[in-house]
């Protein structure tokens, strides 16, 4: 409990202390015998201040600064009416059931921020920095991509970067959820934010800071509260306009019944100060943008970024998701499984396809230079060019080279052997001759299909893949994984259009959801209604342009997720209906007469502390 916490709930103790007393003295008779009506009122206004002092000064500050009605001035309005119609028990029962209510929505929005700030410390304070054969403490904005810096046991790991030398296992639950630890060698690719185990390793800084998968983590999540759902923005609005037409319904509600039946004007006065403490928004706009809040920090606690409660609401809408293939539902590591000649030796066809490669970064490229295992000689390899979605046309020792799949080989005239293996084909010619294919596979992500089908029971209807890959490797994952629908060989623009095509089948009725993790998935990312990258191993181009990041690459927990985002907007509803009904029972029976302040107080505070503790409920949630 923080210090402001601790010192209103000392104000609100104190206060029930007094009004206890108070009670008691009423009952008793005690304020009649004195005979003297200023005593009871000095009596009351003690506790009243005590506890009410801060909301009186509240309202009185935003109404010098026009901004007049909020929940403040609600509470002031009907207290000062409540004394005025000599009601002073009641008036100090607002007071104090109100803060009692907001103490309890401090500590409900606390807990929820606990597990996003949790999120937050994975910010590293320092760096080892090796200079000079010597370690220098620096911060991680002092050091730069190429730099060496040397992680410790038990040290955070302050940048991204590769390890050079050391072995150890890294805690990953800060950034993945995940408690089993990561095991790191010499070549393995480490990111900042990790806690490193029992070994001490020399890293190469790949990324500057600002650059970093903890500097774009943060980024993230300080501005996910920026972006509203469209049902907070709805009880904003709503608030706004709420508020002042209740105050001025109250002032009518005081002055037009006795001024038109020649009523007791008192009376009217008491009605219409239950009729404030009644109306007053608190629930509504406590209770919701909390309820979202929880829900961003329940899918953090399993290693999912949600960059706004906009995302969150529309991914419990999501009927159908649509896959990108290579790095989301298979592993994306590319072994060479069959070399096959057709006019040379398996070993000349593996050092053309190397050289052909060479400066790709692509992973088929890499398996073709791991397969090769040797280095290619970089000054045989000159005007390389990128055909996109066809392969690559580079000059080797001289000769032309062209390296892809069957389009290429059709394009340039080519007269090949198809290959009918499954994996991924790449047909090689020199020269303008077919010199043979080589296969690479690619496996299926362990848990794809168990996720699959945890998605289908959260109520997904339709599983779509798109890839570039060739048809034949398509269609066996997608039989493999059960999916609804595969459309192959495409390239970076065919799949932007076939998700229009894909969003146009939904007619805006239920929401469509696109997994990705390479540069090429940035478009259409952006343009799916809910966009999920995969964080881990996933390019700073499709993190960026997604709304939700898997941090650990898990396709299991679109599931997870989209149970939490359902359960939110459930949890969000149920505290608007209840709210919504509780006030107007007690509306109604205050305009028959038979409500007074006391379930006025429990329509108000008592229905906000039960929507705080409802919202509470997601968190908990597994």
């Amino acid at each position: 409990m923080t210090k402001k916490q601790k010192s209103v709930l000392c104000r609100i103790i104190i206060t029930f202390c007094l009004f206890i007393g108070l009670l008691i003295g009423e009952y008793a008779g005690i304020f009649e015998k004195i005979g003297k009506e200023w005593v009871s009122v000095l009596f009351c206004l003690i506790p009243y201040l005590l506890i009410g002092y801060d909301i009186i000064w509240k309202a009185a500050r935003n109404i010098s600064r026009g901004q007049v009605f909020d929940e403040n001035f609600l509470m002031m309005i009907a207290t000062f009416g409540a004394f005025f119609a000599g009601e002073y028990p009641e008036a100090v029962a607002v007071m104090l059931f109100y803060q009692t209510g907001e103490l309890f929505q401090s500590y409900a929005v606390g807990k929820s921020r606990r597990a996003i700030s949790d999120m937050m410390d994975i910010c590293p304070e320092y760096a080892n920095l090796e200079k000079d054969g010597t370690l220098i403490q620096v911060d991680p904005d002092e050091v730069e991509a190429g730099d060496m810096i040397v992680v410790k046991p038990g040290e955070r790991v302050p940048l991204d970067g590769v390890v050079v030398e050391g072995k150890s296992l890294l805690d990953t639950t800060a950034l993945t959820g995940e408690s089993v630890p990561r095991s790191v060698a010499e070549g393995s690719e480490i990111i900042s934010g990790c806690i490193n185990g029992n070994g001490t390793l020399r890293v190469r800084v790949t990324k500057a800071f600002e650059n970093s998968t903890v500097a774009k983590i943060l980024e993230l999540v300080e501005n996910a509260e920026n972006k509203k759902a469209k049902t907070e923005n709805f009880i904003s609005r709503f608030a706004k306009y709420y508020t002042p037409v209740v105050t001025i319904s109250a002032v009518l509600l005081a002055l037009i019944p006795p001024l038109v039946t020649g009523g007791d004007f008192m009376e009217w006065i008491q009605k219409a100060c239950i009729f404030l403490v009644v109306s007053c928004p608190c629930a509504l706009v406590i209770s919701v943008p909390l309820g979202f809040f929880g829900g961003i920090g329940a899918a953090s606690k399993i290693g999912v970024l949600v960059k706004g409660s906009n995302y969150l609401e529309a991914m419990a809408e999501v009927s159908t998701i649509v896959f990108d293939k290579t790095g989301t539902l298979t592993k994306g590591e590319f072994k060479v499984s069959e070399v096959l000649p057709q006019t040379c030796k398996a070993e000349d066809l593996l050092e053309l396809a190397a050289h052909g490669e060479a400066y790709s970064t692509h992973p088929i490229a890499q398996a073709l230079r791991e397969a090769y295992n040797r280095p290619p000689v970089l000054e045989r390899v000159t005007n390389a060019e990128e055909i996109p979605g066809q392969g690559i046309r580079v000059l080797v020792d001289g000769k032309e080279l062209l390296l892809g799949n069957e389009k290429l080989m059709a394009e340039n005239g080519i007269c090949y052997s198809p290959c009918e293996k499954n994996g991924t084909v790449v047909y090689v010619a020199s020269e303008g001759v077919f010199a043979g294919s080589i296969v690479i596979s690619d496996t299926v992500k362990e848990g794809a299909k168990e996720a699959i089908a945890r998605m289908r029971q959260a109520g997904m209807k339709r599983f779509v893949m798109l890839t570039g890959d060739r048809k034949k490797a398509a269609d066996m994952v997608a039989q493999e994984l059960s999916l609804d629908e595969v459309h192959a060989e495409l390239l970076p623009g065919d799949k932007v259009a076939l998700l229009e095509q894909l969003l146009e089948k939904q007619k805006g009725k239920e929401k469509l959801a696109f997994v990705g993790d390479g540069i090429n998935d940035a478009p259409v990312l952006t343009r799916a209604d809910v966009g999920i990258a995969m964080g881990s191993m996933g390019s700073d181009a499709a993190i960026e342009a997604a709304d939700i990041v898997l941090m650990d690459d898990a396709v299991e927990k679109i599931a997870a997720v989209t149970g939490i985002s359902r359960r939110t907007l459930r949890i969000v509803k149920q505290n608007i209906i209840f709210a919504l009904a509780v006030k107007a029972l007690v509306l109604l029976l205050g305009a028959l007469g038979m409500a007074t302040m006391w379930e006025a107080v429990f329509a108000d505070v008592g229905v906000s502390v039960i929507a705080i503790m409802n919202s509470m409920r997601i968190m908990k949630g597994k």
